[in-house]
């Protein structure tokens, strides 16, 4: 398996055209969710993704502190409707996470996690900040990753 990363700049046109399909087919279409996809995070963001084949299979979007928020986040976590139930996603929690903590050196990660999924992301170490709430019609809850080895 390989897993790439990419700063913005690194992206190619047809690169980044394949991520904002992917995101917009799941979180808007599949979800029936009509939201601001395009929010000017991406231009910041560190964006890790699996392929195979040449499609993407599984995505997740890096945003560095003071950002979007005080400590470093992972968003737009996503896996491919077909790749679903191969473990992608657990791997590419993995990833995000590594890349946060070791290239960012950071110590806390947070994330805004659809409900359905509070559990996934509690299996990684993340505890919820909030209470649930409403975010575009889907109940979202804030999470927070504390690295107790640092």
């Amino acid at each position: 398996m390989e897993w790439n990363t990419y700063h913005f700049d690194e992206l190619t046109a047809r690169k980044l055209y394949e991520f904002l399909k992917l995101r917009v087919d799941v979180f808007v279409v599949e979800q029936n969710c009509p939201y601001p996809e395009l929010d000017d995070l991406d231009q910041e963001s560190i964006h890790i993704a699996y392929s195979e084949n040449g499609k993407t299979l599984a995505y997740a979007r890096l945003v560095p502190a003071g950002v979007k928020y005080e400590i470093p986040s992972i968003g737009r976590v996503i896996v491919r409707a077909e790749a679903r139930s191969r473990g992608l996603a657990k791997q590419l929690m993995v990833q995000a996470m590594e890349y946060i903590l070791n290239e960012w050196q950071a110590n806390e990660i947070q994330l805004q996690g659809q409900v359905y999924l509070q559990e996934f992301y509690e299996s990684f170490g993340f505890l919820p900040i909030s209470e649930a709430y409403d975010e575009d019609g889907i109940p979202h809850v804030d999470m927070k990753f504390t690295n107790n080895k640092m």
